[in-house]
């Protein structure tokens, strides 16, 4: 549970949302403190008193699109259980690649986070993917990534769900 909601029009919210748009639209490297605070319509003193840097506000706006992707992959998942394991992870990767594009988050997640650290959307595949001490749970992130990266960079939404549907993820050759 996110320990704050910001009031909606608050320079706070209008930062985030801003960041969240641009994050999503251009990556981390690509945004700079001046761009966020001028969308937003606040001063770099703003952004820097309510998120201490960019990294910062990185963080929340990152955190937030995970766990908001990761509530659709897992229920994803859980509604093809019984469908045994491979379906369940296709259908976690696609909802969770649907989710994102339409939600024009897609560079958002597609790029690792700047600092070092678990990825959750690994550690979900992971278990997902079961035990067995293949890497199969990273490898799948990975892919996940670079299917996000093409789309963010203008391949066709449908071209990419495609090759998203036709990876292997049941752990055989």
């Amino acid at each position: 549970m996110r320990e704050w909601i910001p009031v909606p029009g608050s320079s706070k919210a209008r930062l985030v949302h801003t960041a969240l748009e641009r994050f999503g639209a251009a990556g981390y490297e690509a945004v700079n403190v001046t761009d966020l605070a001028a969308g937003a319509g606040v001063t770099t003193g703003s952004l820097y008193h309510h998120f201490g840097s960019k990294l910062g506000l990185y963080a929340v706006v990152r955190e937030e699109a995970e766990r908001r992707v990761l509530d659709r992959m897992e229920g994803a998942a859980a509604a093809r259980a019984g469908d045994g394991p491979a379906a369940a992870t296709r259908a976690a990767l696609l909802v969770g690649f649907d989710y994102l594009a339409t939600q024009g988050l897609a560079r958002l997640l597609a790029e690792r986070h700047p600092q070092a650290g678990a990825d959750p959307v690994e550690s979900f595949l992971d278990r997902l993917t079961g035990p067995g001490g293949t890497p199969l749970g990273r490898l799948l992130a990975a892919a996940w990534r670079a299917a996000l990266a093409a789309q963010a960079e203008g391949v066709p939404p449908d071209r990419v769900r495609a090759a998203l549907s036709a990876l292997a993820v049941d752990g055989r050759p």
